[in-house]
């Protein structure tokens, strides 16, 4: 026993040279825990010497004995943690620290005890008196079982390292991340409100969106000046005299003219000597139009204000003449957040509007044409039903472009019960003066049946009579398939989702008939066979959020420069652990790409999924990775029956399900068409190669990282 005492302080003198701290006290730990082995042989050492070893160690150490958690020792490390003095060696740890009552320390001990393993916590929070005041700190801890010749544990070694500082660097270095990410999304929700007033300003006229990408250009030089205003004035004044939108600066509550160029004095019809004037002074026409009023509002709540196409009327040679503006009054505020002047960034698009009314009764015409998809026109005499109508339309009804076709022969191809609903709704038309829009089938020559939807409207002679109508259709008929396809999918998800529920549900009433019966393997049997439904449920509900997602096009990226080879080593752990398939894994061990590292994970797993569902009699498995000229290619080949020829042009589809060799196989159809939306999100190309007899090939690559 001697001689382990002098080895230990000799070890622990030998290594402070060269170890840290903890290192030190990994040795200490590790000779007491020699030390204890002991504690069954009490020829060789007393526990009381034994346990007074403890105090020689750094770490806060404590030994318990019982399963009532007695504690035999404790140094003076650990006593400080506890904030007690020794008189709590020989009592039992609740009584020593009667605050752990509610925490999960005793319940740990006596798993340790009564188990036999021993149990690693890090960073983990407890709630100890300290000088009469409850207080919570942060420990990374072992409960380490000390076994005797039985088997059995005989004694509990506890040791302990405070983190709380270390804990509470995490918690402020989190939260500055948040407030950092906050600001990122205040930022990028201000810069999406610009874009979104921008693209409503391009949508109006060709003019007008040249006009409005300076516009929004200025604004984003704006949006800079005024972040450095309090560092140059001079910049920012040349930044908006040399703008080549109208810009003009208004200072106080008066709005005096402060700043202004060339472009809002030619929009104004003034000169320079305006500057220095309160705005109502310098344009007196204002008065009685509305726009002081915005900029006090402006001034008052600090909130921009978007004019668009507003009307404003402006003295030129003494008459009012009418101006159409689309502007910006932007508030600039001070520390404090109150107002100091206000930012005006407008632009005239009185041509613009002038040139849109002029026009308004051929952009009816074009709206009715945009509404549809592959458009067909046609005009009807409605007196003797004779129809000029282009090739499209005619082809949308099953003619030739020289077939003759007219009023007549349109409401034969109807399919009856709808041709008095459409005869309806075109004599309301003429009776309103307004757009008819409807959809009916038809049936071609050859027999077969055909969506159509049709727009039309009247046209009246001078004396108001309506002697023509103006049409237009497109066909539908792969709108109404998609339909169609949705519905049957719906009907599948049903299905698919009531198949394992159902199973679940029988389970748990199974397991609640024997609730009260020994545990036996029928509940282990019934456990399992629910998890599995459970899991199968899970994957139908994943595929079901990530096609909505897509649908949506929320499907975002969390790119990172990654590992290839070890994401392929670790994923499919599923597989793996049943051992029933070997997967054999190929390439480069040294591939790294920038990527989602879980959604790369997602279609690799897809792939081998697959291979084990369609190609059972496979037991290898070969993920391989390879080099292009500037992509990686990922491939997964099983050598199942393969895939037929035919249902390969079809095997990424949405909504496609296989269905061959006389098999028909469950699920929704989306896992292929969500990996191919993955790649293509990631620039990358997805494809299979199958040979019947000789198994399949999926593949997909990804550019290399720069």
């Amino acid at each position: 026993m001697l001689f382990l005492i002098l080895e230990l302080q000799k070890s622990t003198i030998g290594l402070a040279g060269s170890i840290s701290f903890r290192g030190i006290c990994k040795v200490i730990y590790n000779y007491i825990c020699t030390i204890i082995v002991y504690m069954n042989a009490p020829d060789q050492i007393q526990p009381e010497v034994l346990l007074s070893l403890l105090f020689y160690s750094p770490n806060a150490t404590a030994v318990y004995s019982g399963a009532d958690i007695k504690i035999l020792s404790a140094n003076e490390a650990m006593l400080n943690f506890w904030g007690k003095d020794r008189t709590v060696v020989g009592k039992t740890l609740d009584q020593a620290l009667p605050e752990l009552e509610n925490q999960p320390f005793l319940d740990l001990l006596k798993d340790v005890w009564n188990t036999g393993i021993t149990y690693n916590a890090r960073d983990y929070p407890a709630v100890i008196e300290i000088g009469g005041i409850l207080q919570k700190f942060y420990f990374d801890f072992e409960y380490k079982a000390i076994l005797g010749k039985n088997g059995k544990t005989e004694f509990i070694l506890h040791t302990s390292f405070e983190v709380t500082e270390r804990k509470e660097a995490e918690r402020l270095l989190e939260e500055k991340a948040k407030s950092e990410q906050r600001l990122i999304d205040d930022l990028s929700a201000l810069n999406e409100e610009y874009l979104t007033t921008n693209e409503d300003l391009v949508s109006k006229h060709d003019e007008l969106f040249a006009a409005n990408s300076q516009l929004l250009q200025a604004r984003k030089d704006l949006l800079t000046a005024n972040r450095t205003l309090l560092e140059s004035e001079d910049r920012f004044k040349t930044l908006v005299e040399k703008s080549p939108v109208a810009m003009a600066s208004l200072r106080g509550e008066n709005f005096e003219v402060d700043i202004v160029n060339d472009v809002v004095l030619k929009i104004w019809n003034k000169d320079r000597s305006v500057v220095g004037k309160p705005l109502e002074e310098a344009l007196p026409e204002l008065k009685g139009q509305p726009f002081i009023d915005i900029l006090t509002n402006v001034f008052t709540n600090g909130e921009p204000y978007y004019g668009l196409e507003d009307k404003a009327l402006i003295e030129e040679n003494g008459e009012l003449v009418e101006h159409y503006l689309n502007f910006v009054y932007q508030p600039i505020l001070d520390e404090n957040n109150k107002s100091t002047s206000i930012l005006i960034v407008a632009s005239d698009v009185t041509e613009q509007v002038n040139a849109r009314e002029s026009v308004n009764e051929i952009n009816t015409r074009l709206e009715i044409a945009l509404n549809a998809s592959g458009l067909g026109s046609t005009e009807v005499d409605l007196a003797t039903g004779i129809m000029q109508s282009t090739p499209q339309f005619k082809y949308n009804f099953g003619y030739l472009p020289e077939e003759e076709m007219n009023y007549p022969d349109l409401f034969e191809t109807m399919i009856p019960e709808h041709r008095d609903r459409v005869k309806a709704l075109v004599q309301e038309s003429i009776r309103t003066n307004g757009i008819y829009k409807t959809e009916y089938p038809i049936k071609w020559k050859d027999g077969s049946i055909h969506w159509i939807q049709a727009h039309g409207r009247p046209r009246y002679d001078e004396n108001g009579v309506a002697n023509r109508m103006v049409g237009m259709c497109a066909d539908i008929t792969e709108k109404k398939l998609v339909e169609q396809r949705k519905d049957d999918f719906l009907s599948v998800a049903s299905h698919e989702l009531k198949t394992p529920l159902t199973a679940v549900k029988a389970s748990i009433q199974l397991l609640n008939r024997i609730k009260d019966r020994p545990y036996s393997q029928t509940h282990v049997r019934l456990i399992e066979q629910s998890d599995k439904s459970i899991d199968k449920m899970c994957m139908l509900v994943d595929d079901l959020l990530n096609m909505s997602k897509m649908g949506q096009d929320q499907l975002t990226l969390e790119c990172k420069l990654f590992n290839l080879h070890e994401m392929l080593s670790k994923s499919c752990s599923h597989v793996k652990l049943e051992d029933e398939y070997q997967l054999i894994l190929n390439g480069d061990e040294n591939f790294e790409v920038f990527a989602d590292e879980h959604r790369i994970e997602q279609v690799v797993i897809n792939f081998v999924n697959n291979a084990i569902k369609y190609a059972k009699e496979s037991r290898e498995i070969h993920i391989s990775t390879e080099s292009l000229e500037d992509h990686i290619k990922v491939s997964v080949k099983d050598f199942g029956q393969g895939i037929p020829e035919s249902v390969v042009p079809h095997i990424f589809d949405r909504y496609y399900r296989a269905d061959y060799l006389g098999k028909s196989y469950s699920g929704l159809g989306l896992g292929l068409y969500i990996c191919s939306e993955i790649i293509k999100k990631h620039s990358g190309k997805i494809g299979v190669e199958s040979k019947m007899g000789e198994g399949s090939t999926f593949w997909f690559t990804l550019p290399k990282s720069k």
